[in-house]
């Protein structure tokens, strides 16, 4: 074959092969799946929110009934693939115990530097206006004896709108610890809530700074609809602090309002501090600069912190330096809630409840927990 004969038979190749290149420069990357997920758990109902793995593996989930007032279990522990209410029926069941003595809506949840659950129980029950006396608790339980051994309610520092969302607890400071929630609010009115653990003294702080409350301008984009903050009118999950993370050493407590892509920290020695107010905590405040639309978050032993991403479906990784990275992108992610690292994973609940509102229930069940990798497999290369 000759030259001539040539041109023509690549001037074809070169006509069939462009369009694929040209689709391949244009592919959108956001729609690429990044890591691998993991089904360690499937749920018929309610939604699951709170997650805990221990180092031994034991498992603990959340069900609150803030948004649907639910019959069963609100915390529950998988055993040998089947999910038991915790630490017992009568406790994390409608039982005949008062509010006080029993779960009524468990929501956040973490470990802390000894190994013990804590908990937040919100107190609130979906149809029913404002939360009752000795409903809303920050709880702890000793795993060895599966007991709760500290129950502290919420009175001084909680308000009839009050949403208490997460929680974590700083053995640095106080006796027994100091507990630092996240009470992102049904309403108008989120703070921090600082609970001294070993007297049970408590206060709100930061009420109406600007790294607390939810941000005016904000616009988000669910399912592939754009929605825009409105307040209670809004149509998607909003709110003020949410998102809550304790550094390794305890040093500093990272938060971030629901509605909101800044993430802001604190040194928990100025919160712990009951006798700072206000103006003296806002001085301390260290702006750590945009992110995600986050609702669960949580920090490794090396100072990364995993943040949840319901806007793509993902699980993103802030290094110490501010860099992000994806961690897990899966379609399956839809509204990543409870997030928790253990050793190398990341265990995150998917509550679905961007699709949760007003007289509107498109959730789709099973409700799921997945499990995904924190470190990426790692590459090689053989060629000299």
């Amino acid at each position: 074959m000759n030259n001539l004969s040539l041109k023509p038979l690549c001037l074809s190749l070169m006509m069939a092969i462009a369009p694929l290149a040209a689709h391949a420069e244009t592919a959108d990357r956001s729609q690429v799946p990044v890591g691998s997920l993991t089904e360690v758990a499937a749920f018929a109902g309610p939604g699951p929110s709170g997650i805990v793995v221990t180092p031994q593996g034991r498992t603990f989930v959340g069900f609150p009934r803030h948004a649907i007032d639910h019959p069963g279990m609100t915390l529950g522990e998988l055993v040998n693939g089947k999910l038991q209410p915790y630490p017992s029926a009568q406790v994390s069941e409608p039982s005949a115990l008062t509010d006080a003595q029993r779960l009524i809506s468990v929501h956040g949840m973490t470990l802390d530097t000894s190994g013990m659950l804590w908990l937040i129980d919100d107190g609130k029950h979906a149809g029913h206006d404002g939360i009752a006396p000795g409903a809303a608790k920050v709880v702890g339980i000793d795993l060895n004896t599966n007991k709760i051994v500290h129950s502290v309610v919420l009175k001084d520092a909680l308000l009839q709108d009050s949403h208490m969302n997460d929680l974590r607890v700083d053995l640095t400071h106080g006796a027994q610890g100091t507990a630092f929630v996240a009470d992102s609010s049904f309403g108008d009115s989120p703070a921090i809530v600082v609970v001294d653990i070993a007297t049970g003294k408590q206060r709100r702080v930061l009420s109406n700074d600007p790294s607390v409350v939810p941000q005016k301008d904000f616009v988000t984009q669910l399912d592939g609809v754009p929605m825009r903050y409105e307040g209670g009118k809004s149509l998607f999950p909003h709110g003020g602090v949410d998102s809550v993370a304790l550094a390794p050493d305890s040093s500093r407590l990272y938060y971030s309002p629901l509605t909101s892509r800044h993430l802001w920290s604190l040194p928990t020695v100025a919160l712990a501090n009951f006798s700072l107010d206000d103006k003296q905590l806002a001085k301390e405040i260290r702006d750590e600069g945009e992110k995600v639309m986050t609702d669960g978050m949580d920090m490794d032993r090396q100072g990364r912190l995993y943040l949840t991403d319901a806007e793509h479906h993902q699980i993103l990784r802030r290094w110490p330096d501010g860099h992000l990275d994806v961690v897990l992108r899966d379609p399956r992610l839809v509204w990543p809630d409870g997030l928790f690292v253990a050793g190398n994973s990341v265990y995150v609940t998917l509550g679905q409840w961007d699709r949760l509102g007003k007289n509107v229930d498109t959730r789709k069940p099973p409700y799921l927990l997945i499990r995904t990798s924190t470190d990426g497999t790692p590459n090689f290369n053989a060629q000299p």
